[in-house]
């Protein structure tokens, strides 16, 4: 299928993205973000808190391998990763419906900018005190009763904007970190 080795993925260009589970609690939700950034090309995942670690049986469980090709980092408080994400030039991203957030589809990433998307708590959401720091808050619009996904489904539809945005054709070219 013409599919990239775990070694060339790893050293492929990634989309200039992050994505930050804030305290995510089910390990099987972190496993399929993992193979969600696979997907997209991701440049890692960044585990915060309650939120699990590879190696994992429960996680490899839905990632199917992803936590392998997937670069990731742990920082015990969000708020740390933040910090260094901030200071390595990242935009952070809430995905979060709050008072002011933009809807997804009016969102346009810029190809120039790098971008740490935060995912939360699959009960409380992205903590208020990351949510206060966010440079943007995004909202994924619903039609349902719910006015809710799982976390893993909304970084799929959250990481297609990005990607759809930030690549014109698959295996393009990212800009480097």
């Amino acid at each position: 299928m013409g599919r990239p080795t775990v070694e060339e993925f790893k050293a492929a260009d990634k989309m200039p993205v992050a994505v930050v589970l804030d305290n995510v609690r089910s390990l099987n939700n972190i496993g399929a973000i993992f193979r969600t950034c696979d997907a997209f090309a991701v440049r890692e995942v960044v585990l915060c808190g309650i939120s699990a670690t590879p190696p994992s049986a429960e996680i490899h469980k839905t990632a199917l391998g992803a936590e392998n090709s997937v670069a990731w980092r742990y920082f015990a408080d969000t708020a740390e990763a933040i910090d260094s994400l901030k200071a390595e030039g990242y935009k952070l991203v809430c995905l979060e419906q709050v008072q002011g957030s933009v809807s997804l589809e009016a969102f346009r990433p810029e190809s120039d900018s790098m971008y740490a998307l935060v995912l939360g708590n699959e009960v409380d959401g992205v903590a208020q005190t990351v949510v206060d720091r966010a440079d943007i808050c995004l909202e994924i619009p619903q039609s349902g009763t719910k006015h809710s996904l799982n976390v893993s489904v909304s970084a799929g539809v959250a990481l297609w904007k990005f990607y759809e945005r930030l690549s014109l054709l698959p295996h393009s070219t990212f800009p480097e970190k």
